[in-house]
């Protein structure tokens, strides 16, 4: 616990890997032995702060989902809710089935994070109604119109790319799902960022790559490996 506050985990899975080109979820893919979802499964099971599970997850999936539970033996509650048409709805289905008063999100397909950013993420919520994983760009950035037409280059010490997990108060994050509901958004982050509430980004590593592609899946099987061999 964290000054007496509860946390629930929430690992999305509902996604439609349309962009790994293997005509399958991404998350039930192998790696050493372990579907890329045991990974986040495995961290949040044993973060020390977090105190339940939620996974967000298609109605196809979700008897998938009870077997890796099974297999895992894992002692967490773990609760498996139904995903919505996008990353959005179903964050918002899942954070409406806890009353939690911490919930950390990440994403399913992003099976090398660290014990040290979960704890990160969450002690920071003592400060912050918001917080994120992220890294520094190691490429110029180059904000354009419609058109493609550059409009300005940003400054890359201060832009980031930005990964999960990412802690929010239950209570502000619902309320801004409700509030910003008919605007689409790409992360959490975004909708409290729409109502200049502050978001703190903490700096990970580049190892916490998301798994989009079959070339991703690689990467992430050879730094897994170099880390069991450790």
């Amino acid at each position: 616990m964290i000054e007496g506050k509860t946390v629930t985990g929430v690992i999305l899975v509902a996604g439609n890997s349309t962009r790994y080109g293997k005509n399958r979820n991404k998350n039930f893919e192998i790696i050493n032995g372990e579907t890329v979802l045991s990974y986040s499964l495995k961290a949040f099971e044993k973060n020390t702060y977090i105190d339940t599970i939620i996974i967000g997850a298609k109605e196809e999936e979700m008897a998938t989902i009870q077997n890796i539970i099974k297999k895992e033996k894992l002692k967490k509650t773990i609760h498996i809710v139904l995903g919505g048409n996008s990353r959005q709805e179903t964050v918002y289905h899942c954070i409406q089935k806890t009353d939690s008063d911490i919930v950390i999100i990440h994403d399913g397909a992003r099976p090398a994070i660290k014990q040290v950013y979960i704890n990160q993420c969450i002690e920071c919520m003592k400060e912050y109604s918001g917080v994120t994983i992220g890294v520094r760009s190691k490429d110029t950035i180059k904000i354009t119109d419609d058109n493609n037409i550059v409009m300005n280059t940003t400054k890359r010490s201060n832009t980031w790319v930005i990964q999960t997990p990412q802690c929010f108060e239950r209570k502000i994050l619902l309320e801004m799902h409700k509030k910003y509901k008919e605007e689409e958004v790409t992360d959490d982050c975004m909708l409290l960022e729409k109502n200049n509430n502050q978001v703190k980004i903490i700096e990970g590593d580049y190892t916490n790559i998301k798994i989009t592609t079959y070339e991703d899946k690689k990467i992430i099987e050879e730094f897994i490996k170099k880390e069991l061999a450790k």
